[in-house]
């Protein structure tokens, strides 16, 4: 499904990656696994078109992502979850959810955000509250619904427990695992797999900027 190859970025006169090589197949669950500032962020946001490959491929079921704009991206079926969450303050949980639909025009949205309401149930509890109202770990919820409302192929999870109570966390890996259950195709990036490691199909371990064990 997903299948980076040789892939590199900078960021402006920096480079960060260097010949990134990772797949996803379809119904698999990955991990992306490093410590801070190992790359991750940069993988994810180089996938998704927010930073520009400087050499190497991005396919998405066949089709090289590189030279496609980032805003395109999403109508493909690929959610993103940012690990700083990036949630409008101002708009309601469910009208962060809905953003994809807004500017992507996706179809059957209501039973799509029914869907997710039904995998978190706790999301819903809070759908007409505002964004800014929220705690980080339910900010974290949000981030998530948002990118399963645009991620109907494959998911790019970063660090999706990072910075949250433990009580969050243990709910966030439920979650994971009835996506995994569902065959959901996803890629998680994490600072360890400890948590993790027992759902993961597949694990890529970076280390400044290159994948340095495949397991």
């Amino acid at each position: 499904m997903l299948k980076v190859n040789r892939l590199d970025a900078s960021i402006g006169p920096t480079p960060i990656l260097r010949a990134i090589d990772l797949e996803v197949s379809a119904g698999t669950m990955c991990g992306l696994i490093g410590r801070n500032g190992a790359g991750k962020t940069t993988v994810m946001r180089t996938i998704m078109g927010l930073l520009t490959a400087t050499a190497g491929h991005v396919e998405f079921e066949g089709t090289d992502l590189v030279p496609i704009d980032g805003y395109r991206r999403a109508r493909l079926g690929i959610g993103y979850m940012p690990e700083d969450r990036r949630l409008v303050p101002q708009l309601t949980t469910e009208e962060n959810i809905m953003v994809p639909v807004w500017a992507t025009h996706l179809a059957n949205s209501q039973q799509r955000l029914r869907w997710i309401f039904d995998l978190m149930p706790e999301v819903e509890e809070f759908r007409h509250r505002r964004a800014a109202e929220l705690s980080g770990g339910q900010q974290k919820f949000v981030a998530f619904g948002r990118a399963l409302m645009a991620g109907t192929r494959l998911l790019l999870l970063d660090e999706p427990s990072e910075g949250i109570a433990p009580v969050f966390v243990r709910r966030m890996i439920e979650i994971l695992k009835d996506l995994k259950d569902e065959g959901q195709a996803v890629l998680v990036a994490e600072s360890n797999d400890v948590h993790i490691s027992h759902l993961l199909d597949q694990t890529f371990v970076i280390e400044r900027g290159s994948i340095v064990e495949k397991r």
